[in-house]
């Protein structure tokens, strides 16, 4: 992505948080700082026209110290955040800094010093600075009053729950039970505190979709922890999204699960997490074409996910596109070369496509030797229609396995009675991991039966397209104007920035320039953008150039310097005065003053 060359006012809107670096000189404080990037992402994500990328691709780069415009590259995107957060005694120090990508060049930065109480107002109004940047240097956004997502004032509470997200989001299960601790306590410290009491129940339907404790007894507690925590909080889109995964990973129930999703999006429609559970629900059901949307959606905004990359390849697998699926899932094992479920279609893959000596060899490399066995036996059913001879000894009762290689061989070696019974247990409990059982490719043998014909339509029957209704996104809530609006607000702009000359204030803002027009900000953004077809930045600066030209050439001048004459006219960083000089004029300064002199 090179940028270099584009006109700034056509560059997307995009950027991505990076971690925040922890310099309390304490690792116990790993958890705050993650906790502070990942809140700023969040309220980022609000906003509607602006690309942010998600967590998981941005906590790529946490500790690594890669240059800034390898990153925008590799994202896609034009801007990117950076800071660090030190912690001392009960005062929170933070330094941010809003870089352009393609050309390194600062845009914005900024250090807080605060009392540690101050942390909630202290994340909003960086996330209001940051956005405000973006709006006057990239055109028109619309920006809430407050883009906080943090609902409670009680500091304990909040750092409790920041600690059991540090270990929910590391995705194993001691962890996860830590993270239950955690989030327990924050909501012993605080009643009215809903996402704790929202997040227990999630880390409840996680485990037990995927069979890490009782079904029943998990699915209940998280239930009831989704229920009180809504009811708290309505507007909670990860209370949504959690409710939505219990419908959909826990009871197959797609109608509710997508009804769910929808809520979730209406509050939050870039929440990654909730457009791949969209994708895997329309790739469960059979949309292949909606899902391979929703995912080409959400590898936009979070590139450097394994996940996405798999969701993406299971796609094309449940289709027969081998190749393209086992590139899919290269990708995704270059991102995370452990990744479970990708490993495992890989050797799927492999398989249909008849590469016997590399799936065999890459099988060894993670599996054991009975898997091995199986596979084997698997790829010789398949491809020379060899029976397996059937050894019960490699048969697991496991149900909580990521691949059911016994349950495919079963399939193959015709033990079809016995597969059948395997098959129906696993539909019943609602095993997560055969959630497509009806595209299955492995389960060939067996979808003439009259059980498994059952069984889909058991789970299956009555889903159609229309189910599904198609989802609206937002509209801009700021009206559009009439020619007699548009020509008056030129008017009191001109009275503003050059009557009392408002474009020589070194500080002024389009916040600060809506204030002294008496006029709401996001109204003034996109009066700018429409009316006058430019953005805050390049309209001010515009202005001081030509004030510059101006004086630049008067005798009474000649003992100032270009970069004193250039403060004069209200520029206030010598890169941003050349930069812009160069770009409008097509060379510097002091060729420009020698040229016209």
């Amino acid at each position: 992505m090179n940028l270099s060359n584009t006109n700034i006012s056509s560059i997307d809107k995009s950027i991505v948080v990076l971690p925040f670096k922890n310099l309390s000189g304490d690792t116990s404080y790993e958890y705050f700082s993650d906790g502070i990037t990942e809140e700023i992402i969040n309220a980022l994500t609000k906003i509607d026209g602006l690309k942010v990328t998600a967590r998981t691709s941005s906590f790529t780069f946490k500790n690594k110290p890669t240059d800034i415009r390898i990153i925008g590259n590799e994202l896609g995107v034009t801007n990117a955040v950076e800071g660090s957060i030190r912690i001392a005694k009960e005062r929170i120090r933070i330094s941010a800094q809003l870089t352009r990508t393609d050309t390194g060049f600062l845009l914005w930065s900024e250090k807080f010093d605060r009392e540690l109480n101050d942390v909630f107002e202290l994340q909003d109004e960086i996330s209001l600075l940051i956005a405000d940047k973006i709006r006057e240097n990239f055109g028109h956004i619309e920006i809430d009053e407050t883009l906080s997502t943090v609902r409670t004032q009680n500091l304990t509470a909040y750092q409790l729950y920041l600690k059991g997200r540090y270990f929910q989001l590391t995705w194993n299960l001691p962890n996860i039970e830590k993270a239950i601790g955690f989030y327990q306590k924050a909501a012993d410290f605080d009643a009215s505190y809903a996402d704790p009491v929202i997040a227990i129940g999630w880390c409840y339907a996680i485990n037990a979709s995927w069979g890490h404790m009782d079904r029943d007894d998990g699915l209940k507690k998280a239930n009831e922890f989704l229920d009180r925590g809504l009811a708290m909080n309505p507007e909670s889109y990860t209370g949504y999204f959690a409710r939505a995964t219990i419908h959909f990973w826990g009871n197959w129930q797609f109608e509710k699960g997508y009804h769910d999703l929808q809520s979730c999006f209406k509050i939050n429609s870039h929440f990654s997490e909730g457009m791949e559970a969209l994708a895997e629900l329309y790739t469960a059901a059979g949309f292949f074409y909606r899902a391979l949307e929703q995912t080409e959606r959400i590898l936009k905004i979070n590139p450097l996910s394994p996940n996405h990359y798999y969701t993406q390849g299971n796609i094309h697998y449940l289709q027969g596109d081998y190749e393209t699926a086992l590139n899919s899932f290269e990708n995704s094992l270059k991102l995370d070369n452990s990744f479970a479920l990708s490993r495992h279609l890989k050797v799927a893959c492999l398989l249909f496509l008849k590469q016997k000596g590399i799936m065999l060899t890459y099988a060894k490399s993670f599996l054991n030797d009975d898997f091995v066995t199986m596979i084997n036996a698997i790829y010789e059913a398949v491809h020379h229609q060899k029976i397996p001879e059937y050894d019960e000894a490699l048969v697991s009762e496991n149900l909580n396995l990521m691949v059911y290689w016994d349950f495919y061989y079963l399939v193959h070696c015709q033990k079809t009675d016995l597969a059948l019974e395997h098959f129906e247990k696993m539909v019943d409990e609602r095993i997560g991991q055969i959630i497509n059982f009806q595209f299955d490719p492995f389960l060939e043998p067996i979808r003439g039966t009259k059980v498994f014909k059952e069984l889909r339509d058991s789970v299956f029957k009555g889903i159609e397209a229309t189910t599904f209704s198609v989802e609206t996104s937002k509209t801009d809530n700021i009206p559009s104007f009439t020619q007699k609006e548009s020509d008056e607000f030129k008017n009191e702009l001109d009275q503003v920035l050059i009557g009392k000359e408002a474009f020589l204030w070194p500080e002024l803002s389009l916040r600060s320039l809506a204030e002294e027009l008496a006029i709401h900000p996001n109204r003034l953004s996109k009066l700018i953008n429409d009316g006058l077809q430019t953005n805050f930045t390049e309209l001010v600066n515009g202005k001081r150039l030509e004030y510059f030209k101006k004086i630049a050439l008067l005798p009474e001048n000649n003992h100032l310097t270009l970069l004193g004459l250039a403060y004069e006219s209200g520029f206030n960083s010598k890169t941003v005065f050349n930069t812009y000089f160069k770009k409008v004029e097509g060379m510097t300064p002091k060729q420009w003053l020698k040229n016209n002199a």
